[in-house]
């Protein structure tokens, strides 16, 4: 099945935004940061926001919708793209560069006694240690090695790698703010039966805790897909019809599967709007899972699995 994506033929990027809504109440609990709790702020008029969820959890969120922890693979639908898997002492399933937070960057890929990849990726981009980097060359060595790292950006900070100046920013990129919020405020206690007066340091007696949650008539998920930057790489009009449909199929996996960001911030997908370029129309996850593997094996590109052994 193809995929008509004409609309994008010209735009520098897709935006879209989707309306969001507790699954049950009204309540939901933001993400938090070390020392400042909930991101709350002002609007630029005026008005009570919050941050529900950041660039950064975003990102984690739409690479795991794509890997199957069963099978230890991506989903059926992408089966076939490249990856690396890393596999403890004992050839058990450790990580992969898809849920990796630097993705090919991790320690456990480049950082064992395992060299597979660093030899790799030394051997590509040779060249880089002196002058330009050729970004369109590491995007190709990307493609065939860790294709999602396109899709979410990467970072090789090793001085024998180009010097440590191989990066590439995300091309696609999300967060979730709510608008005109309102603190939810209520608490509880852990209860300790046998002995309420107990050492609480050690994890005894009876322990009353405050907690902040938040109300707001309108919670809403943005996704900003940079076209301009997939097409800036020169691949084949295949690969780059593989690479929009897979931010395409994160951003409706997600927002069908994905929106339950902890135990209290349980969301749902109440609408989804295109709002650049104006004339595109969003294809339906059925759509993307059924265009998806002949994407795929159409790409002409030597998509690898690559297996290392971590071992420090």
């Amino acid at each position: 099945m193809s995929l008509n994506l004409n609309a994008l033929e010209d735009a520098p990027r897709l935006l879209l935004k989707a309306k969001l809504e507790p699954v049950q109440g009204t309540r939901f609990q933001p993400t938090g940061f070390p020392e400042i709790g909930a991101a709350q702020y002002e609007g630029p008029n005026g008005e009570s926001m919050l941050l529900v969820e950041s660039a950064q959890s975003m990102a984690n969120r739409l690479e795991a919708v794509c890997w199957d922890k069963r099978a230890d693979d991506w989903v059926p639908e992408l089966r076939g793209l490249s990856v690396v898997k890393v596999l403890d002492e004992n050839s058990k399933p450790l990580t992969n560069s898809l849920i990796e937070a630097h993705r090919i960057n991790s320690p456990y890929i480049l950082e064992g006694k395992d060299k597979k990849v660093l030899a790799v990726l030394k051997d590509e981009l040779a060249d880089m240690e002196e002058g330009m980097v050729d970004l369109g060359k590491f995007a190709r060595v990307l493609l065939e090695l860790d294709v999602n790292a396109l899709i979410h950006g990467a970072f090789l900070a090793k001085k024998d790698l180009a010097g440590g100046r191989l990066r590439l920013p995300r091309a696609l990129s999300g967060f979730v703010e709510a608008k005109e919020v309102k603190v939810a405020a209520s608490g509880g206690v852990k209860n300790d039966a046998v002995n309420p007066k107990g050492d609480t340091g050690k994890g005894f007696g009876n322990v009353p805790f405050s907690r902040d949650e938040f109300v707001s008539p309108e919670i809403t998920a943005y996704f900003n897909l940079d076209i301009a930057q997939i097409r800036g790489y020169c691949f084949s009009k295949e690969v780059e019809t593989l690479l929009v449909a897979l931010a395409l199929f994160k951003v409706r996996k997600f927002l069908e599967a994905g929106l339950r960001f902890r135990t209290a911030c349980d969301l749902d997908c109440h609408s989804v709007e295109v709002q650049r370029p104006n004339e595109f129309e969003l294809p339906s996850l059925s759509d993307l899972n059924k265009a998806l593997p002949d994407l795929v094996s159409g790409a002409g590109v030597d998509f690898q699995t690559t297996t290392v052994t971590y071992q420090k």
